[in-house]
């Protein structure tokens, strides 16, 4: 009888065990769907901003000109754009710390909607200038990369940064068609009024889709009680701290400045489609799309089967290197098609180095400073926007179109050497 008992007792913490591990099977499933979920709307966020941010881009400068601003007015508008989203970046990264991705998201996508609605308002210059204000917390790609940055791996991360490349390039081609149309039929501000409305939808995407907290439990509890949380989300030394952290300058240096040459190119690049390479608004937009559609393949296509197969550290060197080969390429490159053959490695290589960047970066601090230091990453294009176009009006003027290619070389020769030489210590971090 007793024998039985042992038997039936047996069987029965065997079903138990059984039906525990099915429930686990099925909850780290159903988790699992919930993440990719959360993803998707991340990735949906950024594409609708992406989208309207190019689409007034294209209508910008005939809104400007239509209310009586010159091209040096315009300059300064450009340039105010730039400072405050250089501004901004790191304190939005701060404010993603403290407050979670969705609260991030969601200021992002309010400020969109100021932004375009003072836009949509902007019948005098002053008001132009004050419609650019919002633009200092309009930042969703970096709030969706904070959320993808939150609910994946270290190894799965570079893969799901890189997708956001599509995003990039659906932003690109989309509103820069979007907004030819809309401007052509229904007047100069009919882009600033659908890029409002959009803003509002996002910014209900990101409060019903974005969830309160999109760490793990674990991570949020140290988030809690981690270096992150005190001070304030204004604190610049809170924000410079995160350099001191093993391997971070060293590699936000090469982010930096293995980008700057050819940054400096792509904001003179309006005037030399025209002066050098005798190009037509129409050509151009042709121009602009085949850059999207190439972004769209190496980030959503080739970077993640590449991060399968080799080392961060390893694809770090490989874009630097193909950068200084792309040096050379704009310095003997003399018509557009020429242009069209150099700008495959060219995407390339700002493609590797951005969003390797991104995650080495982001695993060498703490889970509570990812948002601070994805703010700090983000700067790095309104610093160039910000200073580019006085050091690369003075390169053009002086030295033509070449100087680009060979600064591009020199800069990037150097950075090669230095990472062959250099053991850049980096150290993954998970918890502090």
């Amino acid at each position: 009888m007793s024998t039985m008992n042992v038997k039936v007792s047996s069987g029965g913490e065997a079903e138990a065990l059984g039906a525990r591990s099915e429930t686990m099977r099925e909850s780290n499933s159903s988790g699992d769907i919930k993440k990719g979920q959360v993803i998707l709307a991340a990735y949906v966020i950024v594409t609708i901003e992406l989208t309207f941010i190019f689409m007034q881009m294209g209508v910008m400068p005939y809104l400007a000109k239509s209310i009586g601003l010159d091209s040096v007015g315009f300059g300064y508008l450009q340039t105010t754009f730039g400072v405050l989203q250089l501004v901004g970046g790191s304190i939005f990264g701060r404010f993603a710390d403290k407050f979670g991705a969705r609260a991030a998201l969601i200021l992002s996508c309010a400020s969109g909607s100021a932004f375009f609605l003072l836009m949509s308002i902007s019948t005098s210059i002053p008001v132009l200038f004050l419609s650019r204000l919002p633009a200092v917390f309009m930042h969703g790609l970096p709030g969706a990369q904070k959320v993808i940055t939150d609910m994946t791996t270290p190894s799965q991360r570079a893969n799901a940064l890189g997708k956001l490349g599509l995003c990039f390039g659906i932003g690109i081609i989309t509103g820069s068609l979007l907004g030819g149309v809309l401007s052509t039929k229904f007047g100069i501000f009919a882009p600033m009024y659908v890029g409002l409305v959009g803003n509002l939808v996002n910014t209900m995407i990101a409060m019903f889709w974005i969830p309160l907290q999109t760490k793990p439990k674990s991570d949020h509890h140290l988030t809690e009680h981690g270096t992150s949380q005190s001070g304030s989300v204004f604190s610049i030394r809170e924000i410079l701290r995160l350099m001191k952290f093993p391997g971070v300058m060293e590699v936000f240096i090469v982010k930096v400045f293995a980008g700057l040459p050819i940054g400096l190119f792509h904001i003179m690049f309006s005037i030399i489609s025209v002066d050098f390479f005798g190009l037509g608004a129409v050509e151009s937009g042709y121009l602009m799309s085949y850059f999207g559609v190439l972004q769209m393949v190496v980030q959503g296509l080739v970077i993640g089967k590449l991060t399968s197969h080799c080392t961060e550290m390893t694809l770090l060197k490989l874009s630097v290197f193909v950068f200084a080969g792309v040096g050379l390429g704009m310095a003997l490159m003399r018509t557009v098609w020429h242009y069209c053959i150099i700008a495959v490695p060219l995407m390339f290589a700002f493609s590797t180095l951005d969003t390797i960047t991104d995650s080495i970066l982001t695993k060498a601090v703490p889970s509570s400073d990812t948002g601070t230091m994805l703010g700090i990453c983000a700067s790095v294009q309104p610093l160039t926007r910000t200073v580019g176009p006085t050091i690369g009006g003075v390169l053009y003027k002086h030295f033509g179109v070449s100087s680009f290619g060979c600064l591009q070389l020199i800069v990037n020769t150097g950075l090669f050497v230095y990472l062959l030489k250099s053991n850049i210590p980096l150290t993954e971090m998970k918890k502090q």
